[in-house]
């Protein structure tokens, strides 16, 4: 199996759990900007904690999962793991925390194809909180990863004249990135207000 039916297979879990989530990281990337590979896939879910049970059955026939380590997430709102048995794909999950910011992008997510074969029906993150945590990332790591880097000046050079700006200059601001965007900015040659 590829990332992609590891995925699939995830999603259509969670739906059938009726357990919200939102793909984030280098899959929602992928869908608006440069094309990479990754190793594994990242999910922000809203999994309360009397349905980690459910999820741990659901999944444990054909991942290795931790009821204690699912358990340990939600009541920190920090994250956990999956791990495909079959292909050792791994999918992280993070818990969506009661942050104000967290919470606005959850409510914007949206519903598109998960790969070219239109398949598979999922929720992904907007361009817009998709280009914001590239940024996020890329300064709470030290504004050293090139990847994270490229991801934001690709969807900023693919989306262009698709984008929310003032959304986009609130959010980096908010998340003290608004520098980090100007300079995207330059990078993808896009206008600025």
């Amino acid at each position: 199996m590829n990332l992609s039916e590891v995925l699939r297979l995830v999603t259509a879990g969670l739906d059938q759990l009726q357990i919200r989530y939102m793909i984030v990281g280098s899959f929602a990337s992928s869908a608006y900007g440069s094309i990479r590979t990754t190793q594994d896939a990242d999910l922000i879910v809203d999994l309360p904690l009397e349905k980690a049970q459910g999820l741990v059955e659901k999944f444990r026939n054909e991942f290795y999962v931790d009821l204690a380590q699912v358990e340990q997430a939600v009541k920190g709102q920090h994250s956990f793991n999956i791990i495909h048995l079959g292909s050792f794909f791994k999918v992280d999950f993070f818990i969506l925390a009661d942050k104000p910011h967290m919470r606005e992008e959850f409510s914007r997510r949206i519903v598109s194809r998960l790969d070219a074969s239109g398949e598979a029906s999922v929720w992904l993150a907007t361009a817009e909180d998709t280009l914001l945590s590239k940024l996020h990332w890329y300064r709470s790591g030290g504004e050293v990863s090139e990847l994270q880097w490229r991801d934001a000046v690709g969807i900023l050079k693919i989306q262009s004249g698709r984008l929310d700006m003032t959304y986009l200059e609130r959010g980096a601001r908010e998340l003290g990135v608004f520098d980090l965007l100007t300079r995207a900015l330059g990078k993808a040659a896009l206008p600025q207000k």
